[in-house]
Order: structure tokens, then C-alpha cells, then sequence
């Protein structure tokens, strides 16, 4: 029985994955944001969960207080995101869809860094194709999408900060931990709710169902990376998209990239690691 951590594990794809692996037997600590919906999955699949809204960063700093009371972490699934409207800060003072979707992950994975290694645990993070169609050229130096904001490029440049996180992870921490990421398809769920783009009108109207998939498909991706054998059913740093690798239109050769998101987000977070 694996111990598996999914965070947006209230609804959609998390949800869907929750489901499944607990179906098959295995404890999967459910993490999200809203209290009613995210209380109401666990205690269907009577398992525990546990609350944190990822624009705050003192809650991921919480959370992963609260998390480290699990005797062993097997699969960390940073899943939780989302692609939002306008351009705006959170409390903290970083812009929303990259703090969402990168810097609350990248927090909560510093902060059980010493766990998961002593696990030999495996971090998988939920990605998008978005990082090709919207992230490229990436501008290290304007992680918060300053100059020339759009919601589209915010969450490109966000979905291949997770892919970098990835690589690096398995960079710095090789034969210790496994890290893996996944493009889960374009899924009808509630990702875009905060979007005042083409990319809600697609997801929020009758037109989702043109190309789109299931949360429920969606999640065979997600359960087949958290129950594999790294080396044997993944690639430790590879994207994938489906059964295939997906191909990264930013190559980061040479890793600077991946190297200069690690050193800014930790001086990002710096407070929540002291």
C-alpha cells in the first residue's frame, strides 16, 4: 500500500485519481481548497484531507507541517493549479497563476524535501502542453509575467516551471527521490473557473466536449506515474503525454534555466523555510 499526498484533490482530475487508488487499496491523503467540496471527497472515500489555499503561502507552510505527522510519503502529486483572468498579486506579492501553480508546489516540496528523500519518494507534477503553446521563449527573469501579461503566457511560463522544477529535482537529488511530469490532457473540469479568456468559453460552455476528456480518463495518467516503478514504467525528469514523452519546445540545454527558477524561488520563499 503506497501513502500518496494529491493536492487539488477536491475536484477534477485529483479527485478522480483519488478515487481510483483508493479503489485499488492504497491511502491517499486528499489536499484542496474549499472546505465543503474537499471534506465531502475525502469522507466518500474515507480518507483523511487536510485544507490550503496555495495564494497563501503561510497555509502551504501549514499544510506541510500538518503532512509530516504521515509516517512515510510515497507519491507527492503536485496537481493543485489553475489558469486565471487578470493580471493580479496575491498576498504574498507574486503574481497568482505563477504562485498557484508553481511556487505553492515548489514551497510544499522544499518544506518536505527531507522526508521525501529519506522515502525515496516520487514528485509528480501535473503540467500542460500550455508550457509549448504558451511558455516559449520563457524569460527567467519575469517569472510574474510583468511585461506583456496575458492569463495564456502567465500559465505556459507556470506549466514549464513545472517542468523545470522537475528536472532539477532529479538534477540535484539523483538516486534519492524520483520526479516525474504530465501533460493530462485537456480536461473538462473547473481549472479555467477564474479565466476570462477563450480558454474558459472553451472549458465552460457546451464546446468542452469538442476534444476534451473526462477527469476520469484524465486521472489514468496521473495513477499510472504514482503506482509505476521509476526507471521501468518512467523516465525520472520526463514529461509525458500519455504513453509518450511529450517534446519540450524549451530545451533548457545547458539547465540554466531550471538552476536560476530554483535559486529565485528559494529566495522567494525564504521566510517559510527559516
Amino acid at each position: 500500500m503506497k501513502t500518496i499526498v494529491i493536492t487539488g484533490g477536491s475536484d477534477g482530475i485529483g479527485a478522480a485519481a483519488a478515487k481510483v487508488l483508493v479503489g485499488l487499496g492504497h491511502r491517499v491523503i486528499i489536499v484542496g481548497r474549499n472546505p465543503t467540496k474537499t471534506a465531502a471527497v475525502a469522507n466518500a472515500l474515507e480518507m483523511p484531507y487536510h485544507l490550503a489555499d496555495f495564494t497563501k503561502l503561510a497555509d502551504v507552510q501549514r499544510l506541510a507541517n500538518e503532512l509530516r505527522q504521515y509516517d512515510h510519503i510515497d507519491v507527492l502529486a503536485n496537481n493543485a493549479g489553475g489558469i486565471m483572468g487578470e493580471r493580479t498579486l496575491t498576498a504574498d506579492g507574486f503574481e497568482k497563476t505563477f504562485q498557484v501553480n508553481h511556487l505553492g508546489a515548489f514551497l510544499l516540496t522544499q518544506l518536505l524535501l527531507d522526508k521525501l528523500v529519506a522515502d525515496h519518494a516520487t514528485v509528480i507534477a501535473t503540467s500542460s502542453i500550455a508550457a509549448n503553446l504558451f511558455g516559449a521563449p520563457f524569460d527567467v527573469s519575469d517569472l510574474d509575467v510583468a511585461h506583456s501579461y496575458t492569463s495564456e503566457k502567465a500559465y505556459g511560463y507556470a506549466k514549464y516551471e513545472n517542468i523545470l522544477f522537475t528536472r532539477e529535482l532529479v538534477r540535484r537529488y539523483p538516486g534519492q527521490l524520483h520526479a516525474v511530469a504530465f501533460h493530462p490532457g485537456v480536461v473538462r473540469t473547473s481549472f479555467s473557473s477564474e479565466s476570462n479568456t477563450v480558454m474558459r468559453w472553451l472549458y465552460q460552455t457546451p464546446l468542452k466536449y469538442l476534444g476534451t476528456i473526462s477527469p476520469a480518463k484524465s486521472a489514468q495518467r496521473l495513477v499510472k506515474l504514482a503506482l509505476g516503478t521509476p526507471g521501468v514504467d518512467f523516465t525520472d525528469g520526463a514529461v509525458y503525454n500519455g504513453n509518450h514523452l511529450l517534446k519540450v519546445k524549451n530545451q533548457d540545454v545547458d539547465g540554466q534555466d531550471g538552476q536560476a527558477l530554483w535559486e529565485t524561488s528559494m529566495h522567494a520563499v525564504a521566510d517559510y523555510l527559516a
